[in-house]
């Protein structure tokens, strides 16, 4: 198993595009094999990538606006992640209050989905909690946005929403491209080990799919973002 980091949870210690790189070195220090991003701090992508290549990481994923997505800017999406080397391009959530605003991202994310399958590159939705609750019809957005296109599973929030993970997981492998593995207490994200979340079904459901990676994220790190993420990756190298 190898272990990425989503860089929002080190957004603290990032003021310019000089010490957003810097994070790179540390983060491979640390035993990290790849990142995945949340902005790119107006650096271009050649620079980010020779940055990636010289510390050893990969670029696993991405956290994007829907407007991203959207057609007139798609191509531009597609060929900025080509460039650093990823094969997933998502997006950390999207309009979705009622049945009428989920179709309408989803509308965004299948044709999203559909030109990136002709691209080789898989399109993906990040899930918080909302997106299992029921609609008023007993409906929910996440059944809506799997169909739309792949899912990444935020482990925490679905935890939170009363989701068994290892059993949704397993019945909808062939919709998940990613996971992110989290912790916390009352909906209150921690570092790993930290909390209460159900980590030990979250890598057995990832080895039991075939999934390589997992990414770590906290939203909320404590005292600072590289403290945090290094107490999180001694649990998944002594736990994944």
């Amino acid at each position: 198993m190898q272990f990425s980091v989503q860089l929002y949870s080190l957004r603290d210690l990032v003021t310019d595009g000089a010490s957003f790189l810097a994070l790179f070195p540390q983060l491979k220090a640390l035993g990290f094999d790849g990142v995945e991003f949340a902005g790119y701090h107006g650096l271009p992508a050649e620079e980010i990538r020779a940055a990636l290549d010289k510390a050893g990481l990969t670029a696993t994923g991405c956290h994007m606006g829907l407007g991203d997505l959207k057609p007139e800017k798609l191509p531009e999406t597609i060929a900025f992640c080509k460039v650093l080397g990823m094969d997933k391009i998502g997006i950390g959530g999207a309009p979705h209050g009622t049945p009428e605003e989920t179709a309408a991202t989803c509308a965004v994310l299948q044709a999203a989905y559909d030109e990136g399958q002709r691209q080789g590159v898989t399109i993906y939705y990040h899930n918080h909690s909302g997106e299992f609750e029921p609609f008023p019809d007993g409906s929910l957005a996440i059944d809506r946005f799997r169909v739309a296109c792949a899912l990444q599973i935020d482990t925490y929030w679905s935890f939170c929403a009363g989701v068994d993970n290892y059993q949704f997981i397993t019945e909808n492998q062939d919709r998940i491209c990613s996971l992110h593995i989290k912790d916390g207490v009352a909906c209150h994200p921690k570092a790993l080990g930290e909390g209460e979340c159900d980590l030990a079904a979250v890598v057995r459901a990832a080895k039991d799919i075939g999934l390589g990676w997992l990414v770590l994220e906290n939203d909320e790190p404590e005292p600072d973002g590289l403290t945090d993420v290094a107490r999180s990756i001694q649990w998944l190298k002594a736990n994944a």
